[in-house]
């Protein structure tokens, strides 16, 4: 089975003049990404998004930050079709926190079976105290937890608190989302002992500070074993930041130490040819149409992973 995790950034469908059109691979909050000149690029954005999903050609694919689910059948039946994209019959994007839309998204070829949401869930229901200045009603994951067992898996598929605008603000959040999903990962142990389980998605981890614990601290080894610690670590980068020139790794893979067990070699492989030719850390060729900045894919690259 192959696993694929990738953040397509802000793929959202609207409809102008009565026809549809998908946004590209942009924040509203980068002012050249914002203008006349940079909705232009939108379709060529998603055309490589959806060539980078073919070229991964996963069973399983966990996207990040898709608006909703007729954005998600929209995406697949025209742009993923067109790009060569063999079809995905099972596809979940359910509501998440995010006003804005960031939902998780899941495309399979494979059945998926006990598909939940953990959207609803409050600090006090799973025994946690909210950040400061927190109130207890916020719900506790800013987006989403989805999880759902597939081919004798347990995937976990995450979309964290960001670190911007404010990342000594953020941190507080983003640990209580780790403290959440490791307390979700014991009550699947609880239930079956030596369950095959991986934690997957954007955890939104900042760049690495030395000395400073990661937010995420609770999920990581011994917990897991973090499967692209089995990259060299110069090539575990996902993630170019185009405004501060920065690179770092906010997509993870962390699995149940059984799985890692059962398959020691299997090595995840970042996918960069949809990235910005800026991004001059990666040595892969690009997709034919990747521009200095856009068009591209996303700001971050897809994770894919063999278990065989």
């Amino acid at each position: 089975m192959r696993i694929a995790s990738f953040n397509v950034q802000n793929l959202r469908l609207r409809r102008k003049d009565g026809r549809p059109r998908l946004d590209g691979a942009r924040d509203s909050d980068v002012d050249a990404d914002s203008t006349p000149e940079a909705a232009a690029l939108d379709l060529a954005d998603r055309r490589l998004t959806s060539a980078i999903l073919a070229q991964a050609d996963a069973d399983v694919v966990c996207l990040q930050e898709v608006f909703d689910r007729a954005t998600l059948d929209f995406f697949h039946d025209h742009l993923m079709r067109h790009a060569g994209a063999r079809p995905y019959p099972h596809r979940v994007c359910l509501p998440g926190n995010d006003g804005g839309g960031r939902d998780l998204a899941v495309l399979s070829r494979l059945p998926l079976a006990d598909v939940q949401s953990h959207a609803h869930l409050l600090p006090a229901d799973l025994g946690l105290q909210p950040p400061p200045g927190t109130r207890p009603e916020t719900p506790l994951f800013r987006r989403d937890c989805l999880s759902f067992s597939v081919g004798g898996l347990r995937l976990f598929h995450c979309h964290f608190k960001a670190p911007w605008p404010d990342a000594a603000r953020a941190w507080p959040v983003r640990r209580m989302e780790a403290q959440a999903v490791r307390a979700l990962v014991e009550a699947q142990l609880e239930r079956e002992a030596g369950a095959l389980w991986l934690i997957i998605g954007d955890l939104n981890e900042p760049v690495e500070k030395t000395g400073a614990e990661p937010a995420i601290a609770p999920l990581l080894p011994p917990f897991s074993v973090d499967l692209l610690a089995r990259i060299p670590r110069g090539e575990r980068w996902t993630f170019y930041d185009a405004q501060g020139h920065q690179y770092a790794r906010p997509d993870a893979l962390l699995a149940a130490p059984a799985l890692a067990r059962r398959w020691p070699d299997a090595v995840p492989r970042a996918l960069r040819a949809g990235l910005d030719r800026d991004a001059a850390r990666a040595q892969e060729p690009r997709l034919a149409d990747v521009g200095a900045h856009r068009p591209h894919a996303s700001d971050h690259a897809a994770l894919v992973l063999d278990l065989v």
